[in-house]
């Protein structure tokens, strides 16, 4: 009789991180497009800030929704993976609708979706391999950070696909990503499912010190991230004005600035094998608040070589303690409730970024862009607070 050997994480966590990759594409797919979706709308250009906070409200209010109900823990989750790239790849397609409303309303239900394949997919990985997590959680991310700078590629002059074809090309490889995951990797062998419904589980994971320090290292960074992120385009588009002999193509910069970080994220999951993970996070979390800080002086260049420079090393720290996070919260997690408490997390940190970008949205039209993000400075000040704090309490207590 035939025997089939039974998944491995070699073999299962490489169409992990291919299908996050594929999946999360749908996160900036209308970033990549949004001056284009401004004028064909007849929207001002702090459009943007819209489209990313809709969709990071969505990502809140499924995040939450999952925690609440323990999704994750209680189904396969690989099957609610798979499921919510679907439901996801069809919502992505209402960017070519008419109507500014409507277009609103398709990217929160896209992000929604994405609630169920982000925090989801660490839950799975966390399954195939909780000893080696920080090195897995770093490709993961890494697939993440390249996901979202992907549709900015899809504009840039090296594909030179028009903005319509945007939204199908990134629903096809969500949907493949999806498939690929739901057909090919099964529910992990360190899976412990949920005993029911438990409508305060996802509170569970705070009572433990460990994890509230880990958790709320993580809200700090991600009080930066995706602001950066969503403004890196307009910091090149100002620079072009202010320099018109410049000329850099701004899609091409904004996937290669943003796209840089997958470099660092599975270069941190790699020295996570030798250094604590925790004192990566630190580092890279003090390195980007840091470019935050000093940011007014660095973006006011004239230089072309120092702007890009500076954004690209911004670009590689301020996503590095990403996964060191993650893997952080994920090992001091409880083990009936990984799956919910890396969602609550998730859900909480991404609605610190709709607060950061709408902050920083406003602040647009009346500050020089020079400024802009001198603001995000507060995040990893609070993140960097925290985890000393825990690291004194540790060292303080009886052994």
């Amino acid at each position: 009789m035939l025997r089939v050997s039974a998944p491995t994480p070699s073999r299962t966590l490489p169409v992990i991180v291919l299908a996050q990759f594929c999946c999360t594409s749908l996160w900036f797919a209308g970033n990549a497009i949004a001056p284009d979706l401004a004028a064909r709308l007849q929207q001002p250009a702090a459009f943007v800030a819209h489209l990313t906070s809709a969709v990071q409200l969505g990502f809140i209010t499924g995040t939450l929704t999952f925690a609440l109900l323990a999704v994750a823990d209680r189904f396969s989750p690989s099957r609610v993976f798979g499921l919510c790239a679907l439901a996801a790849a069809a919502c992505n397609l209402g960017l070519l609708l008419p109507a500014a409303g409507n277009l609103l309303v398709c990217r929160f239900l896209t992000g929604f979706f994405l609630a169920g394949i982000y925090p989801v997919g660490m839950k799975i990985a966390a399954d195939y391999a909780p000893a080696g997590l920080g090195k897995w959680l770093g490709f993961l991310v890494g697939a993440l950070v390249l996901g979202t700078a992907f549709p900015h590629l899809l504009k840039s002059g090296a594909v030179r696909l028009p903005w319509q074809l945007v939204p199908g090309a990134t629903s096809a490889l969500a949907t493949l990503g999806g498939l690929a995951l739901w057909q090919l990797v099964p529910d992990g062998p360190y899976r412990r499912a949920g005993q029911g419904l438990h409508l305060t589980a996802f509170l569970s994971g705070f009572r433990l010190p460990g994890f509230r320090a880990a958790a709320f290292g993580y809200f700090g960074h991600m009080w930066e991230l995706y602001t950066f992120w969503a403004f890196v385009p307009l910091l090149l588009t100002s620079y072009n004005q202010a320099h018109p002999g410049a000329a850099l193509p701004v899609a091409g910069w904004s996937f290669g600035l943003i796209g840089a970080g997958a470099v660092a994220c599975v270069g941190s999951g790699l020295l996570s094998r030798r250094v604590a993970p925790r004192r990566l996070a630190l580092t890279a979390l003090a390195l980007s608040g840091l470019c935050c800080l000093v940011s007014p002086w660095v973006l006011s260049s004239a230089s072309a070589a120092v702007l890009l420079g500076f954004l690209l090393f911004w670009g590689l720290v301020v996503v590095a303690d990403s996964p060191m996070f993650s893997s952080l919260v994920a090992q001091n997690a409880p083990d009936a409730t990984r799956g919910t408490a890396l969602t609550i997390v998730n859900c909480l940190g991404f609605a610190l970024t709709i607060v950061s970008i709408q902050v920083t949205g406003w602040l647009a039209g009346r500050v020089p862009t020079t400024y802009l993000l001198v603001g995000l400075t507060a995040g990893p000040l609070l993140g960097l607070l925290a985890q000393l704090g825990h690291t004194q309490r540790a060292a303080s207590a009886p052994r």
